[in-house]
């Protein structure tokens, strides 16, 4: 198995949660180091023993248990916000790895439940403790890997993750532009002033030179 199959093999037995507990920034940086050798297969509490066991099929690498060091299985919550006290500060939005928060600036935000992996990352912005996570009823036709996490809703979880990284590369990207294009007009502005000074004072010394 090459390394970009290896790494795709991998990222599959991850749930999408883009919890960052595992220390990475995404599932797919997880995958990539796991890949790598720069991580081990037991740093993901939502995957739990499922994640661990499977990475380890995977990789060739013997099963073990979940690293505490990275914190505990716990079933999947959903986040839920109470609009009543919601400022609409947008920090959850910004922190969302999903897009599943929707709303404006000064306006209360809401949780698409759909889209909510439970990572956990709005809390801690929130700056008036507005939102609270709650516990799924459990599914049991869920037969596939783990009972919280279907096969739509990590390939879902993936899909908005990506979309995500995209539009914030872009705007990264255009900023850059505007901010470099921003500094050849001031530089044009200089040279104009330099050409207008320059100019003024030929016409200038112009004027003072006696006419032979």
């Amino acid at each position: 198995m090459n390394r970009d199959d290896k790494i795709k093999a991998i990222d599959e037995w991850l749930p999408q949660t883009q919890c960052t507990q595992c220390s990475y920034p995404r599932c797919h940086d997880y995958a990539v180091a796991i890949a790598d050798g720069d991580a081990d297969i037991n740093q993901c509490p939502p995957g739990g023993d499922v994640t661990i066991r499977g990475l380890a099929s995977v990789t060739g690498k013997i099963g073990k248990k979940l690293n505490p060091q990275y914190g505990e299985h716990k079933p999947k919550r959903v986040a839920v916000i109470d609009e009543t006290v919601c400022i609409g500060c947008v920090m959850c939005i910004k922190a969302c790895p999903t897009d599943a928060i929707v709303g404006a600036a000064k306006l209360m935000h809401t949780v698409i439940e759909k889209d909510c992996t439970g990572c956990e990352l709005c809390i801690e912005p929130c700056p008036v403790d507005c939102i609270d996570l709650l516990e799924q009823p459990h599914n049991s036709e869920l037969t596939w890997r783990w009972d919280d996490y279907s096969p739509d809703a990590t390939a879902r979880a993936r899909k908005l993750t990506n979309a995500k990284l995209e539009r914030e590369a872009k705007r990264r990207q255009d900023k850059s532009s505007m901010s470099k294009l921003k500094e050849l007009r001031r530089e044009k502005g200089r040279d104009q002033i330099k050409s207008d000074i320059a100019a003024a004072l030929e016409r200038v010394k112009q004027r003072n030179t006696p006419s032979s």
